[in-house]
């Protein structure tokens, strides 16, 4: 017996299919041997799409939906994916509302058919709406209480200058309290649109098989719309002190970065990942490692078809925010004057690189990326394409993106937490 044989994987077959009558989007990667099925409805949707008086809509559908449909109570639409071992769940962002199911690969006909009735039969009862508005509430509160995440909503309501893109994706207390059904049902009407959805699917599945469980599922009760015109997400410089009672004070810096559609993209996600992308970065290093000022200390890309920022977040005490601060700035000012090494290159490239690869064995992981491919390529970019536009970012093309982006003059600043404004501020002016 050949102990060394290891069968040689069958590489993922890509389809897909705009549906000629509803003009419904269906992407599917197919992987033959993969157990686990993974099914997502996306909606083209998202918090910058909403009016002042409508904000936190889109999340409190992703709420409502789940409620009660047409055919099912709340309890039967969790309990007939959980009753077979699966899970079904939501998320909204500022761009898109998706809808999703993880379950064994023979459980195809139900997810589609459970997700298509939260997606296009929700009965959106008065009684439920009420009870939900305490549930979104206690939500927003609990937000408040989590300074860690708190600090991003103000940092985006701030960067982009109180206009959609910066709205929290819960909405806020007046908003909810005040929204009404009609309100609810018209925003759903207008945005749950046959040519606004994606039904994308990853695991053992027949595409053809998807496109005729899709017709009979979505098709008859979906009709066509108009896309949102989206006003361009434009980062504004800022620096800002909110105070609130609390241990740490929590710092986070920010610039603008690469979009979807940047040619330098992926210099993006290796300066983030060198920057505070984990235990070896020069951040993590210089202020948790070698001096001990924070617990806490990491970078986050967030990426949208139009625009992109670039974070990095810190938890100190007050009294070492200024220092936290300092080395941020240096290690910023040492990145552009020399630029990434060589060997920091292949280091933090081979990092993204295993991330990604690992990341591909998912299924939700590869359903995602399908969806989000589709929405903002309209095409299918398989893994090894993204390794080898990867491969091929070049000491050069990093230096362009760090002289592009990473400018002080273009830097949002801010500290919430137990820190002084009339200490602060006047240091942060001066950087």
């Amino acid at each position: 017996m050949n102990l060394d044989f290891h069968p040689k994987p069958v590489p993922p077959v890509f389809r897909k299919t705009r549906l000629p009558k509803s003009g419904i989007r269906v992407v599917t990667e197919t992987h033959p041997q993969a157990r686990a099925l993974a099914v997502g409805i996306w909606v083209e949707t998202g918090t910058r799409d909403e009016s002042p008086l409508e904000a936190g809509i889109c999340h409190f559908i992703e709420h409502m939906v789940f409620k009660r449909t047409k055919s099912r109570t709340a309890f039967q639409i969790a309990r007939e994916l959980e009753a077979v071992g699966g899970e079904i769940n939501a998320y909204t962002t500022r761009e898109y509302t998706c809808f999703y199911t993880q379950s064994l690969r023979d459980h195809l006909e139900l997810s589609l058919d459970v997700l298509s009735d939260l997606v296009c039969r929700a009965s959106f009862d008065p009684v439920d709406l009420e009870k939900e508005k305490r549930v979104v509430l206690q939500e927003i509160h609990m937000a408040e209480d989590n300074l860690e995440d708190f600090v991003f909503d103000l940092y985006f309501d701030k960067a982009f200058g109180g206009g959609p893109m910066g709205w929290p994706i819960l909405g806020n207390e007046e908003t909810i309290r005040n929204l009404r059904r009609p309100r609810l049902v018209d925003f759903y009407r207008r945005c749950y649109a046959a040519d606004r959805l994606i039904v994308s699917v990853s695991g053992a599945v027949d595409h053809d098989d998807v496109v005729k469980l899709v017709e009979r599922a979505l098709t008859p009760k979906l009709r066509k719309g108009a896309k949102p015109g989206r006003r361009k997400g434009r980062l504004k410089p800022f620096r800002a002190v909110v105070e609130k009672p609390s241990e740490q004070t929590h710092i986070l810096m920010g610039w603008p970065a690469a979009n979807f559609r940047d040619k330098l993209r992926f210099e993006a996600y290796i300066v983030s990942t060198l920057l505070a992308g984990g235990m070896t970065s020069k951040l993590y290093q210089s202020v948790r490692e070698k001096r001990g000022l924070v617990y806490t200390i990491y970078s986050q890309l967030t990426t949208f078809t139009d625009c992109g920022v670039m974070t990095v977040y810190a938890g100190t005490e007050a009294g070492r925010a200024k220092k936290v601060i300092e080395l941020v700035l240096r290690e910023i000012d040492r990145l552009r004057e020399r630029g990434i090494s060589a060997s920091d290159l292949r280091l933090y490239k081979t990092q993204v690189i295993g991330q990604i690869l690992l990341g591909s064995d998912d299924m939700e992981n590869r359903m995602n990326s399908l969806g989000v491919n589709e929405m903002v390529f309209g095409a299918y970019l398989p893994v090894d394409r993204i390794i080898r536009e990867i491969e091929a970012v070049t000491v050069e093309s990093v230096g362009a993106y760090v002289r592009s982006y990473l400018d002080r003059r273009r830097m949002g600043v801010l500290l919430l937490g137990s820190a002084p404004k009339s200490v602060f501020e006047p240091y942060l002016k001066s950087i």
